[in-house]
């Protein structure tokens, strides 16, 4: 089926002309690859459960993508359906999405720490004909949470699992049938080839209307990113990425799926977050590149204080989703000889904004770097009209890595005539044409560079029989960026409510963990306008008080 997208003839026009979009797939840098170096490794998966270690040369992920792509079709997988996983940093993802654009089918990541709460509505939207899961991850039961999806959902017509003994194992499926001699894959390939403008990632983001919105990319957009920011970062076929962060999210699955195919180069993937042992990693794998969110970072630095040695290799870390402190990037210079590089982007963009190796090591603390080739930001006023260097107010981005369109929701895409799109940030530009991100204009808080879904959440705490109002906000936290403080007033015969309360309320409501508040005060009222409007940054002032829960 064609997925209906927000593209535009002129915007096609604008972007191939500037030499943005050239139409390439990231399945055509796989056969470049194969056909270059069928024997240099692809990707190296280290699970933690177990401490296995596993690789796949460019010439054998080939043959497994060829596979499950064959056998994805058997299973009845068209052109524009989607196929959801819910999988930790394994070679099996990278594999689904290749996979999926040999056949012209769209993947979908959703984050591990997802659960019923937001899994059931994504995979309903999507209309996901596939769902792939681990059997137990993290000590949870993906696959028994997946049958009960399952049973409520009339499009899933297989659940995979990794894993799996059963009829529904992965392996048993997609993998120990030899599908590529039941059809002509080249054949097959060919009639399902995706056009560089057909969707291929469904991506969803948290959103400030309740629901998350499903971010829609193609070929086009998503490789007009990843050239640019190879080339200002450096990076050839000899820089092994070590990828820590979910490939489910964007950072991960740009720079740790599709970069390292389209570089020709090696992906080491740990799929939980262990500093003392990514030491090991780094010191087996010597990775060149990093990338993560500040507490990856800070792990880092604190690690190279006695490991130093061990991570010699990493010349680069690129650091999103929070402003970096002075004091960790002088920590991590300290010990060891890697640059740091900020970073700013958006589900809907990737990295817009980068600083680059050769600047002033202050600029990774002063500013989230420089638009990448492509890219343009504006600051405005709320009038719209654009403001002189320095000045703060709403930021705007246009340019060739801009989506094209939220699934199933063309009246949300934003975007003006001219092509501009509102990112919800606020923003001032130096002389130099820098950004500094210094606040969000929408109401969202972020945790380890992952985004809270406050009015989701807020929407579901309002269902507490003991809750009258909520109020949720984020508090400065040095590691995470921010961690969740619920506000709260109670319903009249109710004295008292704890935190421990809540977040078993919101456990029962499957939501993830992650998502739950971490502080609780329970006030008399909250602060509001004279119209009756939360006044939430005086909570937020409240917030970055805050030393304990109640």
């Amino acid at each position: 089926m064609a997925i209906e997208t927000n593209l535009t003839p002129a915007r096609r026009k604008a972007m191939t002309e500037a030499g943005a979009w050239n139409d390439m797939l990231i399945t055509d840098y796989l056969d470049e690859a194969v056909a270059e170096a069928a024997n240099r490794p692809a990707i190296i998966t280290y699970r933690m459960a177990d401490g296995s270690r596993s690789a796949l040369s460019y010439g054998e992920l080939n043959e497994k993508v060829t596979r499950m792509a064959a056998g994805l079709a058997g299973l009845g997988v068209a052109k524009g359906d989607v196929v959801s996983c819910q999988l930790p940093n394994w070679w099996q993802m990278t594999a689904l999405h290749l996979a999926c654009v040999r056949i012209g089918a769209v993947l979908n990541p959703l984050m591990p720490i997802f659960r019923e709460h937001e899994l059931r509505f994504m995979l309903a939207q999507a209309e996901s004909k596939v769902l792939v899961v681990p059997g137990v991850f993290r000590d949870f039961d993906h696959a028994a949470m997946a049958r009960d999806l399952e049973a409520g959902l009339d499009t899933l017509r297989h659940v995979l699992v990794l894993g799996g003994e059963g009829e529904d194992s992965f392996d048993a499926v997609l993998l120990d049938r030899a599908w590529e001699t039941e059809t002509d894959t080249a054949a097959l390939f060919k009639a399902r080839r995706p056009a560089g403008d057909d969707v291929v990632q469904l991506l969803y983001t948290s959103g400030t209307t309740g629901k998350p919105k499903g971010v829609m990319h193609t070929s086009n957009t998503l490789m007009s990113h990843i050239r640019p920011f190879t080339t200002r970062l450096g990076l050839g076929n000899d820089d092994t990425t070590f990828m820590p962060s979910p490939l489910a999210h964007q950072l991960g699955f740009l720079y740790g799926l599709m970069m390292p195919i389209y570089l020709k180069a090696t992906a080491v993937l740990q799929d939980i977050w262990n500093p003392g042992e990514a030491v090991g990693i780094i010191r087996a794998e010597r990775p060149s590149l990093m990338l993560g969110s500040t507490p990856f970072l800070t792990d880092i630095a604190e690690q190279a204080v006695d490991h130093g040695p061990d991570l010699q290799s990493l010349k680069l870390f690129l650091c999103a989703g929070a402003p970096i402190p002075s004091p960790l990037v002088e920590k991590a210079a300290r010990n060891l000889p890697t640059r740091i590089i900020s970073a700013w982007g958006m589900t809907e963009n990737g990295a817009v904004t980068t600083t680059r190796p050769g600047d002033d090591p202050a600029r990774a603390v002063n500013t989230d770097g420089l638009p990448l080739p492509y890219m343009e930001l504006k600051v405005t006023d709320m009038e719209g009209n654009t403001l002189p260097p320095g000045q703060e107010g709403p930021l705007y981005v246009r340019g060739a890595s801009l989506f094209v369109g939220y699934f199933k929701q063309p009246g949300l895409y934003g975007v003006d005539d001219e092509g501009w799109f509102p990112t919800g940030d606020l923003a001032r530009l130096d002389e130099e044409g820098y950004v500094r991100i210094t606040g969000r204009s929408k109401d969202v808080v972020i945790r380890g560079g992952e985004n809270i879904p406050i009015v989701d959440i807020e929407n579901t705490l309002y269902q507490h029989p003991a809750i009258q109002t909520v109020a949720l906000v984020g508090r400065p936290d040095e590691r995470l960026g921010e961690r969740l403080c619920a506000y709260v007033t109670l319903k009249e015969g109710h004295e008292t409510l704890t935190l421990e309360e809540v977040t078993a309320f919101l456990t029962e409501r499957k939501v993830t963990r992650q998502y739950q508040p971490e502080f609780l005060d329970v006030l008399d009222e909250l602060p509001r306008t004279p119209s009756g409007k939360i006044q939430k940054f005086k909570l937020r002032e409240q917030a970055s008080q805050v030393t304990s829960s109640t």
